[in-house]
């Protein structure tokens, strides 16, 4: 009965603002669906009229392709920052970038007006969270980790939410030009797992699926004194959808670290991700946990550092611990959006940088900010010149310049991001030989006309409006501003119908 009652004790106004929003989109709600008819292509009874829409169009695209006229951004050490250049497409790999390539016979994509650039690389990203956005825009750490985790919301979600949540999020991300992301998951029953899987699977996105522990029954994974190691069903997982390292879609483990469990547990949490050729990424240094728990030293006592695994956030370590990091082959995503609102500490970005080391960025939380890449360059970069032009001021002087450039901040955003991920070989600029992932920037937009500095426009001015395509792999996810291959109307119903289930079950939250 109190299970009932609290069931049924939601916000009236958000129970409102959830029904209409669900009617607006076509007032379908999933109510208990079957997985299996979900991923199969089967319309659920609630959403008939998606019958003939729901499996995907084949995400078609030539096999061989110019793109021509574009202002173009390699990001390789050995380029100019840009330059005027067509680039030869032939199965999803880049064959050249030079001037005037001259090809009868094949199709040519016009990119005038365009900077075509490396798609981006978010290397931290809870891809889930897109079907509760924007309810954490006022949240502190504190907050969102009792609301989402030990207040288990996150453990309300079934299979079907997990597929439809991660598809949105999925798309979210391409639609912002984001090209590849690591998806750090919360993994509830072996069937979320699949679920997760199919729904990033379909989007076309490339992928690191980053597989992590149940947030039910959440003091038996998440506690200091907790005796459970990584779920060993992350062996099913690599052997059904990872046998490969070359697809779009690999593997991680989402590991808890010796911030959260202690290192006997973290040690074994490694050696699966060892086991399985996985990288372990963990949070670190968030907040005041990272001051008490010192847990790349605990990991160094453990002779456990190595190059497979990523650090994420890293804000309240100190500059021994970083260093250990960049020495060890290890990498560093920050977010720091996000650390800067919830109090995770300012970004490691450049104490990080300061050891002589390069670090990644991620999007992390899209319950308390948008999807796109645009913003944490933004973040990272006028965040960390702010800390060391007030370093200078306080010392009495006038700050002469800047030490952090608009170019490093992209690099953060694509090769760092490939790098940390160990996909460097693949992709993170444009250059022969890697895979055509790529997204053009239209600068006839009022806010990127006159192009005077393409990289500052591109780090500094940008927004996701700006994306006028984005390629994964050679193929066309989206073109003209719009997205391909992809019925929305369905992905908002079934988004809306699942977030409006979620709440509901939750019961009330804080107030957003």
């Amino acid at each position: 009965m109190e299970e009932e009652q609290k069931n049924n004790s939601v916000n009236p106004s958000r129970r409102s603002f959830l029904k209409n929003a669900s009617l607006a989109v076509g007032g379908a709600v999933i109510g208990g669906g079957i997985l299996n008819d979900l991923l199969s292509g089967k319309a659920l009874a609630a959403d008939k009229s998606s019958v003939d829409k729901v499996k995907p169009k084949d995400l078609e695209t030539e096999a061989r392709f110019l793109v021509k006229n574009g202002l173009v951004i390699t990001l390789e050490k050995s380029d100019p920052d840009f330059m005027k250049a067509d680039i030869l497409v032939e199965n999803g790999k880049i064959t050249a970038i030079k001037p005037n390539i001259d090809i009868s016979g094949i199709q040519v994509i016009d990119a005038s007006g365009m900077i075509v650039m490396p798609g981006f690389v978010d290397t931290h990203r809870h891809v889930w969270e897109a079907l509760v956005r924007g309810i954490g825009t006022d949240w502190s750490i504190a907050t969102y980790l009792n609301t989402i985790y030990f207040q288990e919301l996150g453990g309300k979600l079934r299979p079907e939410d997990s597929y439809i949540a991660d598809l949105l999020g999925a798309l979210e991300a391409l639609n912002a030009g984001v090209t590849t992301m690591l998806d750090w998951t919360a993994i509830n029953t072996p069937e979320h797992a699949d679920a997760l899987i199919q729904g990033l699977k379909e989007s076309g996105i490339r992928g690191v699926f980053a597989h992590g522990t149940p947030i039910t029954n959440i003091t038996t994974y998440w506690a200091p004194d907790s005796t459970n190691m990584h779920p060993l069903d992350s062996r099913r997982i690599k052997k059904q959808y990872f046998s490969s390292d070359d697809q779009l879609l690999t593997m991680a483990l989402a590991i808890r670290g010796p911030e959260f469990v202690s290192i006997d547990v973290t040690r074994k949490d490694i050696m699966l991700a060892r086991e399985l050729g996985a990288i372990a990424s963990m949070h670190v240094g968030v907040g005041i946990a990272g001051v008490q728990k010192k847990p790349v030293l605990q990991l160094r006592d453990a002779n456990l550092l190595g190059p497979d695994l990523n650090f994420v956030h890293a804000t309240t370590l100190t500059d021994e611990e970083l260093m250990l990091i960049g020495q060890s082959g290890g990498s560093l995503s920050s977010t720091p959006e996000v650390e800067s609102q919830m109090g995770h500490g300012w970004t490691a970005v450049g104490r990080y940088i300061s050891q002589g080391y390069r670090p990644s960025l991620g999007v992390d939380v899209v319950v308390s900010t948008g999807p796109d890449m645009f913003s944490q360059m933004k973040f990272a970069l006028q965040v960390t010149r702010a800390i060391e032009n007030a370093k200078i001021l306080e010392s009495g002087k006038d700050v002469a310049q800047l030490h952090l450039s608009a170019k490093d901040a992209l690099e953060f955003a694509t090769i760092e991001g490939a790098r940390a991920l160990h996909l460097d070989r693949k992709i993170g600029t444009l250059a022969p030989g890697k895979e055509a992932d790529m997204i053009f920037v239209r600068t006839t937009d009022l806010n990127l006309t006159p192009v005077n500095n393409p990289i500052g426009l591109a780090t500094l001015c940008a927004n996701p409006s700006n994306i006028d395509s984005v390629f994964v792999a050679g193929k066309a996810m989206k073109r003209n501003g719009k997205l391909l291959n992809v019925d929305l109307d369905r992905v908002r119903r079934l988004a809306s119908a699942s977030a409006e289930y979620v709440l509901n079950a939750f019961g009330p939250t804080p107030r957003f």
